[in-house]
């Protein structure tokens, strides 16, 4: 049942994608690299300026999945915040020397804007979770001061997703006066849930925080500080809950592919990255069709990454058609990788078209190692 709600918010502003992000690219999806600290100020600042900050919370589970569906991994580059919520994607990221040092859970997350000693808290509204937990994390939360405070909740059950999309939910959501949607469905339908609603919803935050609901309803408990700081939270979870053992088993023979197919061939290509030669971007007007097309020769990697990241942002100033040729690109990186997947989700964003030509048989599959066989679906054979 909806819990109570209060007086009317006003719209945040369209959804956009930052190309001065710092993402690096795991398996697939891109990664914010940024630090707990990080994360609790963008989403402050996001709530102030009413602007719209989709935060998604990937962890291994997630990278399986959105490999098999392509509307989930394209949830996770239309967000506006990419957080590393799981150990083995610190554990590859160091082992590729990429910059990730942190995991930043969205359970730690959502308790660190909780801590904060705000005089104005950030308004919360629950969807999800099981039967009562709602209601229940609603009442514990706001028991305590802090910098949350909950507005209102919602248990829709095991609806479909139709069912749980309707006027009557945004206008419940929007009379709250919420500036930070918590959704526990389930990770996929979870992000299908915000990927339908979001746009008429006024809340500026929103994200799939699945466990934080049972975590602050105290159904669940939540594995001790060291056993996080282990990579053992899932060990902890089984304990909790017995029937993720199989899904955590399923996670596990999934991921061995990803270790010997990509991650390793990543990492023995490491020392190519370190000492790459300079990158030459060029981009010029494509007369015949409009839009804008980026030619790119050398490597592109984490020392030549600025050019490239004025390239695009010069290519992208306004909604337009862009078309990439990497012809002359012998090899990229995984941060190189990452601005690329912003550049697509941009392009998604804005409903303009983005065109890929002339990757070498090697760049293709540098580029399959890095999980992003669907980037290259955009490809054009050379003409």
């Amino acid at each position: 049942m909806p819990g109570e709600v209060s007086a009317l918010s006003t719209p945040a502003r369209a959804p956009v994608i930052d190309l001065d992000r710092r993402v690096v690219c795991l398996w697939g999806l891109p990664f914010d690299v940024i630090d707990l600290p990080g994360a609790v100020q963008a989403l402050r600042e996001a709530a102030r300026s009413g602007r719209r900050c989709w935060v998604s919370t990937p962890n291994l589970n997630f990278v399986i999945a959105a490999r098999k569906d392509a509307a989930f991994r394209r949830s996770v580059l239309m967000s506006q915040l990419s957080l590393a919520d799981g150990m083995p994607l610190v554990w590859a990221a160091r082992l590729l020397g990429l910059p990730l040092r942190q995991r930043v859970a969205g359970s730690d997350l959502f308790e660190a804007l909780s801590r904060e000693d705000a005089a104005a808290p950030l308004k919360v509204y629950f969807f999800g979770g099981p039967e009562g937990a709602a209601q229940a994390a609603c009442e514990r939360l706001n028991a305590r001061a802090g910098g949350l405070r909950c507005v209102g909740f919602e248990s829709p059950g095991f609806g479909s997703l139709e069912s749980m999309s309707t006027p009557q939910t945004w206008a419940r959501i929007n009379a709250s006066g919420a500036d930070f949607v918590v959704v526990a469905l389930g990770a996929q339908k979870g992000q299908a849930w915000i990927a339908h609603n979001h746009p008429q919803l006024h809340a500026p935050l929103i994200s799939h925080l699945g466990a934080v609901v049972n975590f602050q309803a105290g159904t669940v408990r939540r594995a001790p500080a060291a056993w996080r700081h282990l990579g053992l939270e899932w060990l902890w979870r089984i304990l909790q809950e017995p029937a993720l053992w199989k899904r955590y088993a399923r996670d596990a023979a999934a991921a061995l592919p990803l270790l010997t197919g990509c991650l390793l061939p990543l990492w023995w290509a490491r020392r190519r990255w370190r000492g790459c030669p300079a990158l030459d971007v060029r981009v010029e007007p494509v007369a015949e069709e409009g839009g804008q097309r980026v030619r790119l020769a050398g490597v592109a990697c984490g020392l030549t990454i600025e050019p490239l990241r004025q390239a695009f942002k010069q290519a992208l100033h306004r909604p337009q058609p862009l078309e990439i040729e990497l012809s002359g690109l012998r090899d990229l990186d995984p941060q190189a990788m990452g601005l690329l997947l912003l550049v697509q989700a941009h392009q998604l964003l804005s409903g303009q078209p983005l065109r890929v030509r002339g990757a070498t048989p090697a760049l293709r599959r540098r580029i399959l190692q890095h999980g992003c066989a669907h980037w290259l679906d955009a490809e054009e054979p050379p003409s």
